[in-house]
């Protein structure tokens, strides 16, 4: 079946934390689907800042609030002008979805991908995460017809099922893609069973030869422990500063570099700070895709103490150059990481679990490559970025390809 003509809308795009999203859209046009991205917002940093490729696709998406209210005012115009009625219905379902300026917002920002997507020829429109652009697009739907899909990565869409309208964007999506089945299980779980058909299990993944297994000699100095991520309380990176204290306490020799930004910045180095640990802690900031490669290169355990999450494709990156892993059970990362097997899962929220994993896994060499070994074999198996982005392209070539008239 041909491939229709897909609308890809996130609410901020390209970004540094959802790499994954850029890469699916390469791999799906490699396969020969004509992919158009728009973002709510700017991206999350200059174009200095970005490789080659961040740089292109930033160029070509189209965005939003960019856009401002010349673009705001030629859509509403538009679309008073074409579907007068529908228009006015818009803006009285932005107000029931959003409280005050909110709601205007949302409306107004669906009448702009409307008008975007009828220029560009788009009867297809795909969000990535249920979050407030899942929200815009039900108003899309609406006004366009267009036939709409979305993924569902969790949990942030799960701590606020009324405020996220879970339940209404469950029964308006035409298809649900989760990236877990426990994403799926949490929407079973919510929306009505006459919908649970629409809803099927399609991973993230990484290209393993993107990341390539770095050849790793233990010296004599400290187990290097690495982690990347947001800066936020749901990555548990406060937790991991506290275990990092503790294993030194306790005569393991360990440092910790961290990668990433976000609004826990203060509090983690205010806590390396109390802890004592200042020489043995480094913040890199967000860093490049090959800056992480490296950083994974030179490290000896990845850490992700993460109190809640998807699956993230970071522990997959890991995994496939072989760093023996150590993260939580929460939500899908059971999925990815089978304790003792593929990877080492602490107590959600527990130093002592945390400490005992770190030093599990520093006492032992035969450990460690029994993890990295296992580790990168299960993401070869289930974590492959062309297979599930090939399984995700053929749910597309599903769609009606129509265009909208």
């Amino acid at each position: 079946m041909s491939a229709p003509a897909i609308g890809y809308l996130v609410s901020r795009y390209p970004a540094v934390s959802h790499t994954f999203i850029l890469r699916e859209v390469q791999r799906l046009r490699e396969l020969g689907h004509s992919i158009h991205a728009a973002s709510i917002n700017d991206p999350d940093r200059a174009e200095a800042d970005m490789d080659p490729v961040e740089l292109a696709e930033a160029r070509s998406t189209y965005f939003i609030k960019r856009d401002g209210v010349r673009g705001a005012a030629a859509a509403v115009a538009y679309w008073m002008s074409t579907s007068p009625l529908t228009m006015l219905a818009i803006l009285r379902q932005g107000q029931r979805l959003a409280p005050g300026g909110l709601g205007l917002a949302y409306a107004v920002e669906a009448a702009m991908i409307g008008r975007w997507m009828a220029r560009t020829g788009l009867k297809h429109l795909h969000v990535h995460f249920a979050n407030a652009a899942a929200t815009v697009s039900l108003l899309v739907k609406q006004l366009t017809g267009c036939h709409l899909s979305c993924t569902v990565h969790g949990p942030d869409e799960f701590d606020d099922v009324p405020g996220q309208h879970l339940a209404r964007k469950i029964a308006s999506f035409d298809r649900i893609v989760c990236i877990s089945q426990f994403a799926k299980g949490q929407l079973m779980r919510i929306g009505s069973p006459q919908h649970w058909d629409k809803i099927e299990v399609c991973r993230l993944g990484v290209n393993p030869a993107d990341f390539p297994r770095a050849h790793r000699e233990r010296s004599a100095g400290p187990i290097r422990l690495l982690c990347v991520g947001r800066l936020t309380p749901a990555k548990g990176q406060f937790l991991l500063v506290q275990a990092l204290a503790r294993v030194r306490e306790r005569g393991l020799d360990a440092t910790l570099t961290m990668v990433g930004h976000g609004p826990d910045k203060a509090r983690l180095h205010a806590a390396v700070r109390s802890l004592g640990v200042e020489s043995h802690v480094r913040f890199t900031g967000p860093l490049r895709q090959d800056q992480v490669r490296d950083a994974m290169a030179a490290a000896d355990v990845f850490v992700l103490p993460s109190l809640a999450e998807g699956i993230p494709v970071v522990l997959m990156e890991a995994m496939a150059t072989g760093l023996p892993t150590i993260s939580t059970p929460v939500n899908g990362i059971p999925e990815l990481i089978s304790h003792g097997q593929s990877g080492l899962l602490a107590t959600p929220g527990c130093v002592d679990s945390l400490v005992t994993q770190i030093e599990a896994v520093a006492a032992s060499t035969d450990l460690q490559r029994r993890l990295a070994d296992a580790g990168r074999a299960k993401v070869q198996s289930h974590f492959d970025l062309g297979v599930n982005t090939a399984r995700l392209g053929e749910i597309f070539r599903t769609f009606p390809a129509a265009r909208i008239v």
